[in-house]
C-alpha cells in the first residue's frame, strides 16, 4: 500500500490529522468515509477536494465510503454559516442522491469486485427509524453541552454571528457523530476525513466512539481551498461551477481552469489531478520557463476535463477556446454545438435579421450588413474592410462585398458569425 499521508502531505491536503491516524493507515486497508451534501442534484466544484481525497485514497488500497447525508440534510450543518439554511424533503433528497451517485461512479471505483471498492451509504437509512426518546437517551448522554459548547462552529454563532443557533443546529454534531459511531460499529470504518471546517464535528465522532465502544477512532481534514488573492474558490459570477453538464458546460468548466493564475495553477495541480509529483514539479519548471505558454494552466485543464467529463468533450472544449483566441477553421465552427457557440461568443455585439432575408437566392454581403443589421457604418467602409482582407464570415474571408448569402451560410441552423479585424466579433441572430 502506498502511503496515503504522505501523499495528500506533498499535494499540501493536510490541515489537521489526529495521532495515530497514520499508524493505523500502514498497518491494514482502512475504512474511511466522507460527507456529502444532498442539496442538489450536481456537485460543484467546490467538493472535489473531497472527490481527489476519496480518489487517492482508494488508489492508496484502502476502501472509501462516501455518505449522502439523506438525515443531515435536513437539518442543516451550521459550520461555517451564519444563517440557517432551507430544509428539503425527502423525495428531492433521493433524487439529488441517485444524480450523486451517477457522478461520483465516473470518478470512484464502486463496481469492481476488489476488497477495496468504493461504497455508497445514506444516513437517512439508519436516522429514520430513530425515535427521538431513544437517541437523547443512547447518544445524548455521552457527550456533555460543554464539550459541544467548546467546538468552533458552535462558539462563533453564540458569539453573535448571524441570528445565533436553533436547537436544531445545535444537535447537528451529535447527529454527525452517531454517523460515524453507526459505521465504524457496522463496516468497521475508523477514519472520517473532511474539510478543516468539519474538524468540530469529526471529533465529536471520535469521542462518541470511544466512549459508546471503548474503540479508537481517527480524523483527517484538509485545508479549505482559497484563491491566491484570498476570495473563495469553485465561485465565478456567474455562481457555481458544476460538475453537470447541464449547469455548466465542458466548455465553460474547461475555461475556468484554464484561466487561473499561475500561483493558484501550481497549488490546483496537485489537488485536482493524479499526476505523479515527478510529472508536477517538471510542468512547474517548464512553466516558470515560459509562463506566457500557460503549460500548467493548460494541463491542469486537461486532467480535470477529462477526468469529470471526457477526452472528447475536452478536445471539443480546446476547439472552442481556439475560434476565440485561435487560428481556428470554418469546420471547427461548423461543429460547434448552438449551446457552446453561445458560450464561447457570450458578450459579443449581436444583431438580428430575418430568415426571409436568406431565403431563394439570398442577400448581397453589403445589403445584409449595412442595411439590415448594421455591424458597418456604410457600405463605403465594408468595401475597404473587404479589400484589406480585414472581414471574415464564419472564419473564413470575404473578398467580394457583393457576395451572396444564403441559409447554407448559417451556424447551427440560425447564427451567422461575422469578425472585423483580428478581434471584433459580430454574432447575427437569423430568426
Amino acid at each position: 500500500m502506498t502511503n496515503f499521508v504522505e501523499e495528500l502531505k506533498w499535494r499540501g491536503m493536510i490541515h489537521d490529522i489526529m495521532p495515530g491516524t497514520e499508524e493505523q493507515l500502514n498497518k491494514e486497508m482502512t475504512t474511511a468515509y466522507i460527507g456529502f451534501d444532498p442539496t442538489a442534484d450536481s456537485l460543484h466544484i467546490g467538493h472535489l477536494v473531497s472527490v481527489m481525497i476519496l480518489k487517492h485514497f482508494q488508489a492508496c488500497g484502502h476502501k472509501p465510503v462516501i455518505l449522502v447525508g439523506g438525515a443531515t440534510g435536513m437539518i442543516g450543518d451550521p459550520s461555517g454559516k451564519s444563517l440557517e439554511r432551507n430544509l428539503l424533503d425527502e423525495e428531492t433528497l433521493r433524487r439529488n442522491q441517485a444524480a450523486l451517485k451517477a457522478q461520483l461512479s465516473k470518478l470512484i471505483d464502486f463496481d469492481s469486485d476488489a476488497p477495496n471498492a468504493a461504497l455508497m451509504v445514506n444516513n437517512y437509512d439508519w436516522m429514520k427509524e430513530q425515535s427521538f426518546l431513544g437517541f437523547i437517551r443512547d447518544i445524548g448522554k455521552l457527550i456533555t453541552v460543554n464539550y459541544m459548547m467548546a467546538k468552533d462552529s458552535v462558539k462563533k454563532r453564540f458569539s453573535g454571528e448571524g441570528d445565533g443557533m436553533s436547537f436544531t443546529e445545535f444537535t447537528y454534531q451529535l447527529v454527525q457523530g452517531f454517523d460515524y459511531l453507526t459505521l465504524y460499529e457496522t463496516i468497521g470504518c475508523k477514519l472520517q476525513m473532511g474539510g478543516s471546517d468539519q474538524w468540530g464535528n469529526i471529533t465529536t465522532g471520535t469521542e462518541l466512539i470511544r466512549r459508546k465502544t471503548g474503540g479508537e477512532a481517527f480524523a483527517i481534514t484538509c485545508p479549505l481551498i482559497k484563491k491566491s488573492d484570498g476570495t473563495k474558490f469553485g465561485k465565478t459570477e456567474s455562481g457555481n461551477v458544476w460538475l453537470d453538464p447541464r449547469y455548466t458546460s465542458p466548455y465553460k468548466f474547461y475555461q475556468f481552469w484554464v484561466n487561473v493564475s499561475d500561483e493558484d495553477a501550481a497549488a490546483y495541480i496537485k489537488i485536482f489531478t493524479m499526476l505523479d509529483k515527478e510529472t508536477i514539479d517538471a510542468l512547474i519548471k517548464e512553466h516558470a520557463e515560459a509562463p506566457h505558454l500557460r503549460i500548467l494552466q493548460k494541463r491542469l485543464a486537461k486532467e480535470i476535463t477529462c477526468m469529470v467529463h471526457s477526452e472528447e468533450e475536452y478536445e471539443k472544449a480546446v476547439e472552442a477556446s481556439n475560434i476565440l483566441f485561435g487560428n481556428a477553421a470554418t469546420e471547427t465552427l461548423l461543429k460547434l454545438d448552438e449551446q457552446t457557440l453561445l458560450q464561447v461568443f457570450e458578450g459579443v455585439p449581436q444583431f438580428d435579421i430575418a430568415m426571409s432575408d436568406l431565403e431563394g437566392e439570398g442577400n448581397a454581403f453589403s445589403e445584409l450588413f449595412v442595411e439590415k443589421a448594421p455591424v458597418f457604418a456604410s457600405k463605403g467602409e465594408l468595401r475597404r474592410l473587404v479589400q484589406g482582407g480585414g472581414i471574415s464570415m464564419n472564419k473564413e474571408k470575404v473578398t467580394d462585398a457583393e457576395t451572396k448569402v444564403t441559409e447554407s451560410n448559417l451556424l447551427a441552423g440560425k447564427y451567422i458569425l461575422l469578425q472585423k479585424g483580428k478581434k471584433n466579433y459580430f454574432l447575427i441572430k437569423v430568426q
